[in-house]
């Protein structure tokens, strides 16, 4: 199976989960939609830190794709769509490398978070698994999610402030009046 990685905290729990399960996993790390830049090193960084302590091999995206994100990202932004475009970009970039890789199931680890749009995410999902010829695995981990923020922190992994785009950074930090 190949799990999209958005962040080695997110992942901590739902790879294990899904190994007492029985899956052989492989990681995908792609995200463009993190600004700025040192942000995405930082977390690209964890997610190594991460997978070397639990032994799972992880392929990590060429590049910093920052101008493609931000290029679907504005007028999508602009029509309320921002996470949609979002979500749609990994996860069918997810579902591409799972079908290159052999892996016949794909998800991803958004799904542990409370803060993510879950019915977004099985739909578009789903769509992606389609397009890819793999299948979507969608399960609601959002009970996992305090246990692997409490394992994030034991492993001293970073934990990043805001979802990642620069628009989820502006609504993290800015304040009207400031």
């Amino acid at each position: 199976m190949l799990v999209h990685i958005c962040c080695a905290p997110c992942a901590c729990l739902p790879v294990r989960s899904l190994r007492e399960e029985g899956y052989r996993i492989k990681a995908f790390f792609y995200n463009p939609n993190i600004h700025p830049f040192r942000e995405y090193q930082r977390r690209r960084d964890a997610v190594a830190k991460w997978a070397e302590h639990e032994a799972v091999a992880v392929t990590y995206a060429s590049g910093y794709q920052l101008e493609e994100f931000l290029q679907g990202a504005v007028p999508t932004h602009q029509a309320g769509e921002r996470c949609r475009y979002c979500y749609q970009l990994r996860l069918d970039a997810a579902a591409a490398q799972a079908a290159a890789a052999g892996c016949p199931v794909f998800t991803t680890s958004l799904l542990i978070s409370p803060y993510q749009k879950h019915d977004l995410i099985k739909e578009l999902g789903q769509e992606s698994a389609a397009r890819h010829g793999v299948e979507f695995l969608y399960r609601d981990l959002r009970p996992l999610w305090r246990a692997g923020v409490a394992l994030s922190k034991e492993l001293d992994l970073y934990r990043q402030p805001y979802c990642g785009c620069i628009y989820s950074e502006k609504e993290r930090y800015w304040r009207p009046g400031c």
